[in-house]
C-alpha cells in the first residue's frame, strides 16, 4: 500500500457488556492470529515485522492492539517481542497468507478471532474493539475494513472461527492444499461486512510506507500519544492514565515553582501513585494534591496582598522593647 491521507475523525470506542445490576462485565474471549511471515520482496527482502516506527516494531505495535486477546499465535520463525505469544510455522514456510492463517487456526479455541498482518502501523486496541463487536452484533461470518480505495483488508478482520475453519477445510478439500492460495479465495466463501477504516487499515508494503507512517507519528496531534504508548511497551507498563492531567501538572509545576520542577513532580506522583493502588486514579489523585502544592506555592510568591512586614519579620513584644 502506498496511498495515505491524514486520518478522519476515530470511531466511536466500544463498550464493555452490561452486567446485571448496572455494572460493566468484560467483554467475551477472543483469539489473534497474527501473520507475519511474508517475503517483503517490495521492502528488498528486508525483515518487515521488526522494521520500526515510532521506535517500536511493526509486530510489536500489532500486538499491542490485540493485546486483549486470550491466545496470541504469530506465524513466523520466534524472536523478541514486547509480550509473550505462542509461535507456529506453516508448512512448508512461506507456504502463503492461506496456509499461515490455517497453522495460526489451530490454535485458536476462542469463538472469535481476529487475525492480522504484522504491518499495520496505525492499528489501536479501539479498532480491535469495534471489529469484535461489530461481529458479535450481526450474524455474518466477518467484518474486515476497508482501505482508503475501498479494497478489502481481511488481514485486519474479527472472524467467526467455525465459520473460518470450514471455510480452509473446504478449501483444502477442493485444491488439495492451501499452500500458494490467495486470500480472495477464502474470503469469496465467507458473509463479510465491511467497515471503511482507511487508516488503521493502512499497511507497510514499501519503503514509501514506512516513511509515511514515520512521518505521520511525529505530527503534532500524534507525538504525543505515540511517544506515551511507545514508554509504556517499553518499560512493560499496561496502564492507562490522563495524560492532560499530567501536563497540566507539569505545567504549574514549572511555572509556579520552577523549569525543573516538572519533571520532578511528574515522577514523584508516579512514584506515589505505584505505592498506593497504583491506577489511573491513583495516578489522578496524586497528580491534584500535587498541582494544588504547586498553586499554594505560587500564590505565596504573587500574592496581592502583601502584609506590612516581611513574613519572617515577627514583631518584638518583649517588655523592653523600643
Amino acid at each position: 500500500m502506498t496511498a495515505y491521507e491524514p486520518p478522519g475523525p476515530p470511531g466511536a470506542p466500544a463498550l464493555d457488556v452490561a452486567a446485571p445490576g448496572g455494572g460493566r462485565a468484560p467483554a467475551p474471549a477472543y483469539d489473534a492470529v497474527v501473520l507475519a511471515g511474508g517475503a517483503a520482496r517490495r521492502l528488498g527482502g528486508a525483515d518487515k515485522p521488526a522494521v520500526r516506527v515510532g521506535g517500536r516494531t511493526l509486530l510489536d505495535r500489532v500486538l499491542g492492539a490485540c493485546a486483549g486477546a486470550r491466545t496470541t499465535v504469530v506465524v513466523a520463525a520466534p524472536r523478541p517481542t514486547a509480550r509473550p505469544v505462542r509461535w507456529v510455522r506453516e508448512e512448508p514456510p512461506g507456504g502463503g497468507p492461506v496456509a499461515a492463517l490455517d497453522a495460526g487456526l489451530r490454535h485458536a479455541t476462542a469463538e472469535h478471532v481476529v487475525v492480522l498482518s504484522a504491518d499495520l502501523p496505525f492499528l489501536a486496541p479501539a479498532t480491535v474493539r469495534r471489529l469484535l463487536d461489530e461481529l458479535r452484533a450481526g450474524r455474518a461470518d466477518g467484518v474486515l475494513l476497508t482501505d482508503a480505495d475501498g479494497r478489502d483488508q481481511p488481514l485486519v478482520a474479527a472472524y467467526r472461527t467455525r465459520a473460518l475453519r470450514d471455510a480452509l477445510a473446504a478449501l483444502a478439500q477442493e485444491h488439495g492444499a492451501l499452500t500458494g492460495l490467495p486470500l480472495r479465495r477464502l474470503t469469496a466463501a465467507l458473509d463479510l461486512t465491511r467497515v471503511p477504516d482507511h487508516v488503521a487499515s493502512f499497511d507497510c508494503d514499501t519503503w514509501d510506507d514506512i516513511a509515511a507512517a514515520r512521518a505521520r507519528i511525529r505530527e503534532h496531534g500524534h507525538v504525543l500519544d505515540e511517544w506515551i504508548s511507545a514508554v509504556k511497551d517499553e518499560l512493560g507498563i499496561d496502564l492507562d492514565v490522563d495524560t492532560g492531567v499530567l501536563l497540566d501538572l507539569a505545567r504549574d509545576a514549572a511555572h509556579g515553582v520552577a523549569r525543573p520542577a516538572a519533571p520532578l513532580t511528574t515522577f514523584l506522583v508516579g512514584y506515589a501513585a505505584a505505592r498506593g493502588e497504583g491506577g489511573p486514579q491513583a495516578v489522578a489523585e496524586a497528580a491534584r494534591k500535587a498541582a494544588a502544592l504547586a498553586l499554594r506555592w505560587a500564590q505565596e510568591e504573587t500574592a496581592e496582598d502583601k502584609p506590612d512586614v516581611a513574613p519572617d519579620a515577627t514583631p518584638d513584644t518583649r517588655p523592653d522593647a523600643g
